[in-house]
Formats: structure tokens, sequence, C-alpha cells
């Protein structure tokens, strides 16, 4: 076994400093996306007992009238991928479009969607148990011109 020269012992032990300051500056000051950096907040904290329970999904209205469930299947967008985006989506509703578009590249002979809508089922929760009651509130809409 050979025996690590000093320009390699500093090397690794800069490389090792540069990864602790950034796992104290993520933890302090980072977010999700700053990951393995940062803080994952989705597996360090928790819900109360008594609040509901989100469930989000994207939903869409054809020219029929029929209400589609746009899910993986339907679009190719897992659920994830939305409701990361959810924020942007919020802010700028034009961009469900490309939900819409991906539906109808995978559905070319279906009628043509003429809203896209991001809902979330809330629900009822108490004491860490399911109420069976839930709303629905949707977050974005997003309607084709006419």
């Amino acid at each position: 076994m050979e025996n690590l020269t000093t320009r390699g012992r500093a090397t690794r032990l800069a490389a090792t400093a540069l990864g602790l300051a950034l796992l104290v500056v993520g933890t302090f000051w980072g977010s999700d996306d700053d990951f393995p950096f940062g803080p994952f907040r989705m597996y360090s904290t928790s819900t109360p007992p008594n609040a509901p329970a989100p469930d989000t999904r994207v939903e869409g209205v054809n020219s029929s009238g029929a209400l589609i469930d746009l899910d993986q299947n339907a679009t190719g967008i897992r659920r994830a991928e939305i409701e990361g985006q959810q924020a942007r989506y919020a802010a700028d509703p034009t961009l469900l479009t490309e939900v819409a578009d991906a539906y109808a590249e995978r559905h070319p002979d279906a009628p043509a969607l003429v809203e896209v809508r991001i809902v979330i089922r809330w629900h009822g929760i108490r004491a860490g148990r399911p109420t069976g009651q839930h709303t629905d509130e949707t977050v974005v809409r997003w309607q084709a011109p006419r």
C-alpha cells in the first residue's frame, strides 16, 4: 500500500472541508432544490394530526364536455412534475397548454381539450385518521381561446 503524498492529503482535506461547508450552509439556508447539500424537507417535517391531506391531480375538459383524468398514462407527465412546478403554473396558467399538447399527442383521435386545471383534493384527517370527507380546490385553470 502506498502512502498518500502531502499534496494528495491536502486535496482530500480541502474536498472534505468544502463538502462540510456546503452541508452546513445548505442545512441553514438551503432548499429542496439544493439536495444533497440542502435539507430534503419532504422527510424532515410532519403534518399536524388534524390537518387535511392534499392529493393533487390534473384534469381536463374536452370539446364535448367530458371530464378527462390527465394522469401519467394520458399525458406522459408524472404528477410529481406537476406538483413540483405548481407555482410556475399558478403564475402563468398558459403553461398548462403543455399538458393539453401532451394529451393531444397521445390521443390524436380524441376531442381537443378546451380546459386544463390543477385540482387539489383535501382529504379530511382527524387524530391522524381519514374522516372520509374531502373538498376539491381548483388552484390553476387554463381555458383554450375561443
